[in-house]
């Protein structure tokens, strides 16, 4: 094959814009931990016009506004090369990336509207990746390996899993689906040039007290084994790129030692998740470090380990031609045969009441418990006063979950939810990549891998590598099986289209499976296009207005600085005035806000060591009264770090208004003094 890999930033805005994932309307951006990066890669035929693309980013999920714009941006850079059907879009899932990328009404509630910075950056990001992968294809040759990852993941809703039938749950040996497959690229003299991973976890370990802008476990494995193979480079620099992307991660938290009370410290693992005094919003998940920082690495680093094993010995080569199957799809009416007599049918999307009861890695704002067939009139009196009652016809479809958002059938200023959903499959040689619109759980993915696998060996493609990517194209919540909806937890309130959501995408999966197995891709029909609103910005973020310093003092003026001296294991930390970081996120697609800078005695200069990429600093904005502003740069040193004289500096832009009309963004910059690290 022909092979190119490639790497962008796409972090955004880092402040004052809510974090997407978790739907807590107070989680807003305050900070950086680390930058959030699209990852692509091309796989081409060397001698055929044939080539895919894959791209995971650190996001909460691709929206369909976001493929909507891509696809729009490569069609008129590359004409007919990169289309709908051989490009896939993943999200990683990471819960501490900006929001408001979305053309759909229901999540402009939790991300204050549409935020264009947040949606220019990502859209940029994945179209520059994909760019540098484009300059960058060479011959190479691709390898495939898969292993089990122990210690990372629990099932977040066990109660619904028991729900599968016994005879199915009996032929698998966990709750969660702990395999890893991973896809390793080398050029034809052996070069490294990269890798995807794919694995089932949530990245939740950083919970939804967090504000630092961060790309949670799987970031945290793609930092390790991206600064191993890019010795001696800065964070987010160098050749080799490795994505850790999304699988059916749908009831998968990396959690590990499950639920607990926040008040009393007893478990609350029971089919509410709820606690005896405080109820749900008391039930919270813990991941196995100290706090969620420590949590993030040690799940983020059992990843890395386990891929960096299977990397090492992969063997298996991947070869064969490429294909690619694609459909755009209504899936608010589907029909699906369920077997020769019976047919059933998707419908108009709606969520249930436990949508708002959240997870045990994240609980609902209001006090609302997981597994609630029944409605609560309070609830939904307030529903009908607000948005209307759900028709009966959506009512009966659902059964028997209790809508709460009736999003289906609510069009004001724009329909909440889509009706029109990709399908797709990606083959290259014998690797299946079916990029799947949602989340899908545990049992779910199983069944839906199982079927095209079946589909694949009835139509003479033996053999195949089947693999689930999570969060692609277009965002529809969850897919629970029919078995779990049943149960209503907060996956199968968050299955939008029914109960029959998974049989329909089952059947949609199969068709596309038969098409690339009987080389009739090109008879899919594509079906009906997606609408692209015509929103260009509707937010209630505040305005960036002009901003004021302290008396005596200017922007990027120490504060509070830091001490003379530290040793490995301490935090060093300084407090500069500040400004808005919106403002630099809004005037450069590559702003660095901060760096590590070590003395070097043989050059007498400072040299970079660190950049805001990097895992072991923290930058936090905190937005004072009156236009005023500081930030705290913190360096949490690492065991290793050679000693020597270091520095910290910070780097910013501030609105200044030159006259009644018109503010200009003006850069600055401010310097720790210099501190000694000495020997441990």
């Amino acid at each position: 094959y022909l092979v190119g890999v490639g790497r962008a930033d796409c972090t955004g805005p880092v402040a004052q814009v809510p974090l997407m994932g978790y739907a807590n309307p107070e989680q807003v951006g305050g900070g950086l931990l680390s930058r959030l990066y699209s990852r692509a890669f091309i796989v081409a035929e060397p001698q055929g016009s044939r080539r895919v693309v894959f791209v995971s980013a650190d996001i909460g999920m691709v929206s369909q506004r976001v493929r909507l714009e891509v696809l729009k941006q490569l069609r008129s850079k590359y004409g007919e090369l990169y289309r709908q059907d051989n490009v896939i879009l993943s999200g990683t899932h990471t819960h501490s990336g900006p929001g408001g990328y979305f053309q759909y009404t229901l999540f402009w509630i939790t991300s204050r509207g549409l935020v264009q910075p947040t949606l220019k950056s990502i859209v940029n990001g994945i179209v520059k990746s994909i760019d540098i992968a484009h300059e960058n294809m060479k011959k190479g040759r691709l390898f495939i390996n898969r292993g089990t990852v122990e210690n990372s993941q629990i099932n977040r809703s066990p109660f619904s899993y028991l729900a599968n039938p016994q005879s199915e749950r009996n032929r698998y040996s966990s709750n969660t689906d702990k395999e890893m497959v991973l896809l390793k690229m080398v050029d034809v003299e052996g070069h490294e040039l990269g890798l995807i991973s794919w694995f089932a976890v949530h990245p939740v370990s950083m919970n939804n007290s967090n504000h630092l802008v961060n790309s949670d476990n799987v970031g945290y494995a793609s930092y390790l084994f991206e600064q191993e193979k890019n010795k001696g480079m800065l964070p987010g620099e160098g050749p080799f790129v490795a994505a850790f992307a999304s699988s059916n991660l749908g009831d998968v938290s990396p959690n590990t030692r499950g639920p607990f009370c926040a008040n009393t410290g007893e478990s609350c693992d029971n089919p509410q998740s709820s606690c005896p005094i405080g109820g749900a919003s008391m039930c919270m998940a813990k991941g196995p470090g100290k706090d969620m920082f420590e949590s993030t690495r040690i799940i983020g680093q059992n990843i890395y380990l386990k891929a960096k094993e299977l990397y090492e010995k992969a063997s298996q080569e991947v070869t064969g031609p490429l294909s690619s199957a694609h459909q755009w799809v209504n899936m608010s009416s589907v029909s699906v045969e369920l077997n020769a007599t019976h047919t059933v049918q998707t419908c108009k999307p709606a969520l249930g009441h436990s949508f708002a009861a959240g997870t045990i890695d994240g609980v609902g704002a209001l006090n609302f418990t997981q597994g609630s067939v029944e409605g609560d009139p309070f609830w939904d009196q307030i529903r009908d006063q607000l948005l209307g009652e759900p028709s009966n016809e959506t009512k009966a479809c659902h059964q028997p979950k209790p809508i709460l958002f009736n999003t289906g059938e609510m069009t004001w200023p724009h329909p909440w939810h889509p009706d029109i959903v990709d399908v797709q499959i990606v083959a290259i040689g014998s690797l299946a990549i079916l990029a799947v619109p949602g989340e899908f759980t545990t049992m779910s993915g199983r069944r839906l891998r199982e079927a095209v696998q079946r589909e694949f060996d009835s139509h003479g493609s033996p053999g195949m590598n089947v693999v689930i990517a999570g969060l692609c194209n277009v965002y529809t919540h969850y897919i629970a099986t029919y078995e779990e909806y049943q149960l209503q937890r907060y996956e199968a309130a968050s299955t939008i289209y029914g109960p029959h959501t998974l049989s329909a995408y089952i059947q949609l999966y199969r068709g596309l499976a038969k098409a690339i197995a009987l080389n009739g891709t090109q008879e899919l029909s594509p079906g009906p296009e997606p609408p692209f609103f015509n929103v260009t910005s509707l937010t209630l973020l505040p305005s960036l207005s002009a901003e004021s310093v302290p008396a005596g003092k200017t922007f990027g003026d120490v504060l509070e600085e830091v001490r003379p001296q530290y040793r490995e294991g301490e935090v060093a930390e300084v407090t500069f005035v500040g400004a808005n970081p919106r403002n630099s996120a809004e005037n450069a697609t590559e702003h660095n806000f901060l760096t590590v800078e070590r003395y070097s005695n043989i050059s007498s200069s400072w040299r970079v060591v660190l950049n805001d990429a990097s895992w072991d600093t923290r930058f936090y904005w905190s937005k004072g009264t009156r236009g005023l502003s500081n930030v705290t740069i913190e360096w949490h040193i690492p065991a290793g770090t050679e000693p020597g004289v270091y520095r910290l500096r910070y780097f910013g832009h501030y609105k200044k208004m030159v006259n009644f009309l018109r503010v200009i963004s003006v850069p600055f910059e401010g310097s720790s003094s210099a501190f000694q690290i000495t020997a441990p």
